[in-house]
């Protein structure tokens, strides 16, 4: 049968393009069925090309990594879990294919001649590659780049930004396999602890009821608050600063300001305070000597004048113009 030069021209056009497509066709279901057994596909130079190549009637998502240590990307090793969490989760909720989407990896050691070709410097990558034929197709094929600028990204982020750019169609959710390892780890902490304070509770419990170490604990808090440390904390006040003179000084003039060293001192004065007024009020009063009783009175009455003068001179350095005082301070 004889057929004219014309004729021939154009079944020859239309064959070229038949295989073309069969071609792309072959392609995703070629690497579609590597994914059910390996999700996400491993690459190297010329499987990256041939994955990559025009036509597409699929896409592409694939992330170029360096994972091996001594190329110092710790973020391409703390990626490569939440990468391999969505290839996973996204073969497992797509097994028939119908969203048509490829995940692979294309690490440094098997692709340093596509790292050259697309000049990169830095790593990981993710190039996802949308079709050039078929729904949500782009006929410039050119992939869209997401750098990994904000540092390490967990699977549920990538995978929102991933949906965003797909065509229309299924978008399988992420299923984090279970941490069999914490699981047993949480339970044998809990386990553990149950049978601590199972144990130490006859123990433990008198400590944790008694009510002089709760007073102690309340106390020292109250001194430490009301000393200023938070203020200290707030404000990142200097511990002491000079005089002018060559000497230190050790309280700030004025109620705004205070150093470090002060808001110690102030607090001891307190202290003191409160544990002579506590003496005088519990101690003191049990004392079965009527002459040690007496001396104990006086003694801790003295301590709370000398303390009181001393937080008198303490408050007029801060206040220049409070014009009261005890002696000897």
């Amino acid at each position: 049968m004889w057929i004219s030069r014309p004729s021939y021209l154009v079944l020859l056009i239309f064959s070229c393009y038949a295989a073309a497509k069969s071609r792309s066709l072959d392609k995703f279901e070629e690497y579609h069925t590597k994914s059910l057994s390996t999700a996400p596909v491993k690459l190297d130079d010329a499987s990256y090309e041939y994955l990559t190549s025009l036509p597409r009637n699929y896409s592409a998502a694939v992330i170029l990594t360096a994972i091996e240590a001594r190329f110092g990307c710790q973020l391409c090793r703390d990626f490569q879990p939440e990468w391999e969490v969505i290839g996973k989760s996204w073969i497992k909720g797509d097994r028939s294919g119908e969203s048509r989407v490829i995940f692979g990896t294309l690490d440094f050691l098997e692709g340093k001649g596509t790292f050259q070709k697309l000049m990169l410097q830095t790593a990981p990558i993710l190039l996802l590659f949308p079709p050039t034929v078929g729904p949500g197709a782009k006929p410039d094929g050119q992939p869209i780049r997401y750098d990994f600028s904000l540092g390490l990204q967990s699977a549920e982020q990538l995978h929102s930004w991933i949906a965003r750019h797909l065509p229309p169609g299924p978008k399988p959710p992420i299923h984090r396999p279970l941490n069999y390892v914490r699981i047993v780890t949480v339970t044998t902490t809990v386990l553990g602890l149950i049978s601590f304070f199972s144990i130490a509770a006859p123990y433990i419990l008198p400590i944790l009821q008694n009510r002089n170490l709760w007073a102690a604990v309340s106390l020292l808090t109250i001194l430490l608050f009301t000393s200023g440390h938070m203020f200290n904390h707030i404000r990142k006040v200097p511990y002491v600063t000079g005089d002018g003179n060559g000497g230190i000084s050790y309280f700030a003039g004025g109620f705004s300001n205070q150093f470090g060293l002060e808001t110690q001192i102030v607090a001891a004065i307190y202290g003191t305070l409160s544990f002579a007024t506590i003496a005088l009020a519990l101690k003191v009063p049990r004392m079965s000597d009527p002459q040690s009783q007496q001396i104990a009175v006086f003694a801790w009455a003295a301590v709370i004048f000398v303390m009181y003068s001393f937080l008198l001179s303490v408050f007029r350095v801060k206040n220049g113009g409070y014009p009261f005082y005890l002696p000897p301070f």
